[in-house]
């Protein structure tokens, strides 16, 4: 007796590929809607400042402001935010009206510069409106996580995501370099603008999710404390805020000055910057694909120590490049590729141990508080970098930057964190 087996689907048999989250369409929704956001932005980070230099005359002092602009929300309003958000229930719905509010807000600007009333007070305003929307977002992100990923595939899902974003690097200045030269500024600025509305569809249609009851209504101060007070009480995720916090400062301290070195002290041009950027994006792409197998095959905890080595210690062949122009090069492109990778490989595994301690009804409030402590600390490290840059000089600067942001590790060995194989159980004793 002879008979024909059935071919399986045409898509199942397209999606053989797909990692096993991405066959799963409400993962799959949540992560187109963070790539095409964040290629978005990308794209902005150019386009925004370009359009204040070259449409409003902005000069340097302005160009702070507007950086400024767009950090302080993490100082004013992370902590308010994630307290609030704790205690609503519709987080998801909160994501949603946080893209269109961006989107909004990036397509006045190039509607204001075409009927010639764009001035520097709008794109301060915008960078404002759209650094505090970007903070509502990501305080309640973290629910919408746990929601569509199983406890056990934290790290993969992280390592899809930061993927994105290591792409994003890669691509999304070229793409935005491309848009400015042939479009101008604000027409790129409205490709972010579409991306974050392709954003807020994906995840309208992510469907149904499991859902937790809103955090009790403790009121707004204990709100607000109860984050800060488990970050205090809970030793895993006190010793990683406070090792990236360390990290942060001094690599900004670097950030701040590495162009003005790399391309004064160092002689290379706007393109060959460029070259060498990229090649810490590929690093970075290059992190987000091994992160999952270091992990299992080293343990969360030892990943975790090595990323904390690996992103900065590369950063001090800068100060040390000298010689040929071959051979700075190749120091610089060494520097930035090991850095790409270390940065990835510390950014999914932090962020999937972070994530995993923190009881659900606490993810907001505890997000609003790391994000006040660790994004607070950036604006700081760049103007103290700056400031002993002028007095010190830039390369004694860059010295204290690169050897001080492996401190960071200190915070992390003496602790629980080297010796987990696996993600830990949330951490309900800190919460209580």
């Amino acid at each position: 007796m002879t008979g024909t087996l059935s071919a399986p689907p045409a898509v199942d048999r397209r999606r053989r590929w797909l990692p096993e989250l991405l066959r799963q369409a409400p993962f799959r929704r949540y992560w187109s809607a963070q790539t095409v956001s964040l290629f978005g932005d990308e794209i902005s980070v150019l386009a925004l400042p370009l359009l204040a230099v070259l449409g409003t005359g902005a000069g340097p002092a302005e160009m702070g402001y507007l950086t400024a602009a767009a950090l302080i929300p993490n100082l004013f309003f992370s902590l308010l935010l994630g307290a609030w958000v704790d205690r609503y229930p519709h987080k998801r719905r909160l994501m949603v009206l946080a893209d269109l509010g961006r989107a909004v807000l990036l397509a006045a600007v190039p509607l204001a510069y075409l009927f010639g009333v764009l001035s520097l007070g709008q794109l301060y305003v915008v960078a404002f409106l759209t650094g505090t929307l970007a903070v509502l977002f990501e305080v309640a992100h973290g629910t919408l996580f746990v929601s569509l990923v199983p406890r056990k595939d934290y790290v993969d899902a992280n390592a899809l995501t930061n993927g994105s974003r290591a792409m994003s690097f890669v691509a999304g200045p070229s793409v935005g370099g491309f848009l400015v030269q042939t479009l101008t500024a604000p027409v790129a600025l409205l490709a972010d603008a579409v991306s974050y509305l392709f954003s807020a569809l994906f995840l309208a249609r992510i469907g149904p999710i499991r859902t937790t009851a809103p955090a009790s209504d403790d009121g707004a101060g204990l709100g607000l404390k109860r984050g800060l007070r488990f970050i205090a009480r809970a030793p895993i995720l006190r010793s990683l805020l406070l090792g990236t916090t360390t990290l942060n400062l001094f690599n900004y301290m670097f950030t701040a000055l590495y162009v003005l070195y790399v391309s004064t002290e160092l002689g290379l041009s706007p393109g060959l910057l460029g070259l060498v950027i990229g090649i810490g994006s590929i690093g970075a792409l290059l992190g987000a694909a091994v992160t999952g197998r270091l992990v299992r095959r080293l343990g969360i905890g030892r990943t975790v120590v090595l990323s904390f080595v690996l992103f900065p210690a590369p950063l001090v062949l800068v100060p040390l490049a000298g010689g040929s122009p071959p051979v700075v090069l190749g120091v610089l492109f060494a520097s930035e590729f090991l850095s790409g990778l270390g940065l990835m490989m510390m950014d999914i595994t932090v962020g999937s141990l972070q994530t995993a301690v923190i009881p659900e009804h606490l993810l907001a409030r505890v997000a609003g508080a790391k994000r006040t402590v660790n994004y607070g600390i950036r604006p700081i490290g760049a103007v103290l970098g700056g400031t002993l840059g002028a007095t010190l000089g830039v390369r004694p600067t860059l010295w204290i930057a690169t050897v001080g942001a492996i401190a960071g590790l200190l915070w992390v060995l003496p602790t629980a964190i080297p010796k987990l194989r696996e993600l830990p159980e949330p951490d309900h004793a800190a919460a209580g």
